[in-house]
């Protein structure tokens, strides 16, 4: 699953979802947010990601060429993104059943 949040009022965008998620889809997913900001009339500046390997280069350039900078996230630092954080332990709570 691939979800963005809004930091400013905290709003979770689940973009999409695959089992088996690849560079191509991850891309493609970038360009749809992009698309869903625009129609919103909303403005990103920043995007904080992990540093898994299904991020591209050409992810990271689709954000550039609309004006976001991408933060990498620290290495073991989840305090970096802790809403995010939050969020998914709190759907692996309730919706999985999971500790």
């Amino acid at each position: 699953m691939l979800t963005v949040t809004e930091h400013a009022n905290r709003r979770v965008r689940v973009l999409s979802a695959a089992a088996h998620p690849t560079a191509t889809w991850v891309t493609q997913a970038a360009k749809n947010l992009i698309m869903d900001l625009e129609d919103a009339g909303g403005r990103a500046r920043f995007l904080i990601r992990d540093r898994d390997g299904k991020f591209p280069a050409l992810f990271d350039a689709v954000l550039k060429d609309a004006g976001i900078d991408v933060v990498l996230s620290g290495v073991r630092m989840p305090g970096m993104n802790s809403i995010m954080e939050r969020w998914v332990q709190a759907c692996r709570r309730e919706l999985l059943d999971a500790p």
